[in-house]
């Protein structure tokens, strides 16, 4: 597999998803993304693996917990991925910090008395306790030294992982062909309910057009209510190569729990003539198989 340059699209799941064109910055966040606490937004798509693009919320982002509208490295506490992929990790971890939709504007929300948390219950390491082996087959690979963190307060739970997806178990290059990132949050003192559909459908106003616009859509069999959020950046160059990127996070509340599962895939970090990105209808599907083993193993 060949390290993207610098000057190509490279990838973040907790930051809110950034609109991303081809060659440029990218929903993380893997994120992708999806954002990346509870409501984590979207890991927006970096397409600069040394660069991390402006939030994908753009300036109305809310801030939850963790470094508002400020893209960057993980709060301090969770593991650290290996040192060759640290600079595209803090990019991977901005996106997924946006997706933490739960930490902050859920806490304004109205306190309606006792939560509602369906038994879901905190986990020491939400890497350890996530279920991921629908991308298994497609990315054999596994991250040695994944991104993890939990934070316990009295008002909000916040469980954070990020993973690496790669396809060569031999390959030793510093960037991966993909990333997933999961957040889950257990809103204690706040009802998310009010917010969380308008904070998941307002990435449909992100984007300047159709190369980076995101899709949101709704969908069933996942808790109280579910979204899609997607995104695709790739395009072909007249050498037959692809540049870009794909997104596609799931964000799901069950009761006062708010969780998003994110998957970033990268043209930048493929091995050229022979790797594609995977379609956005593969990843989604891996995305809510993998979302739905994750959420019952949180009970």
């Amino acid at each position: 597999m060949s390290m993207p340059p610098p000057d190509q699209p490279g990838s973040n799941p907790y930051q809110n998803p950034q609109p991303s064109g081809p060659p440029g910055p990218p929903p993380g966040q893997i994120p992708g993304q999806p954002p990346a606490g509870g409501f984590g937004a979207p890991v927006p798509p970096q397409h600069n693996p040394y660069a991390q693009a402006p939030s994908p919320y753009g300036s109305p982002q809310p801030a939850y917990y963790g470094p508002p509208q400020q893209p960057g490295a993980l709060p301090a506490g969770g593991s650290g991925g290996g040192v060759g992929k640290a600079v595209l990790w803090a990019v991977v971890g901005a996106v997924v910090a946006s997706m933490a939709w739960g930490g902050g504007v859920l806490l304004l929300g109205k306190d309606s008395g006792k939560a509602d948390l369906r038994g879901y219950s905190s986990k020491k390491n939400l890497c350890d306790t996530a279920d991921l082996s629908a991308f298994k087959t497609e990315y054999p690979k596994p991250d040695a030294d994944p991104t993890s963190y939990t934070s316990d307060r009295p008002t909000l739970v916040q469980m954070f992982c990020s993973e690496s997806l790669d396809k060569d178990t031999s390959d030793t290059t510093s960037y991966s062909y993909a990333y997933v990132s999961i957040e889950a949050d257990l809103h204690r003192k706040s009802d998310p309910t009010e917010e969380f559909g308008d904070h998941w459908k307002s990435f449909e106003d992100h984007g300047s057009g159709s190369t980076n616009q995101y899709k949101v859509t709704a969908v069933d069999g996942f808790g109280d209510e579910a979204y899609l959020v997607t995104q695709d950046t790739v395009s072909t160059g007249s050498d037959g190569e692809e540049s870009g990127s794909r997104e596609s996070v799931l964000a799901v509340r069950d009761g006062w729990m708010t969780f998003t599962l994110s998957w970033n895939g990268y043209a930048s970090t493929l091995d050229k003539g022979t790797d594609k990105v995977a379609t956005l209808d593969q990843a989604t599907a891996w995305v809510k198989t993998a979302a739905k083993a994750t959420m019952a193993k949180l009970k």
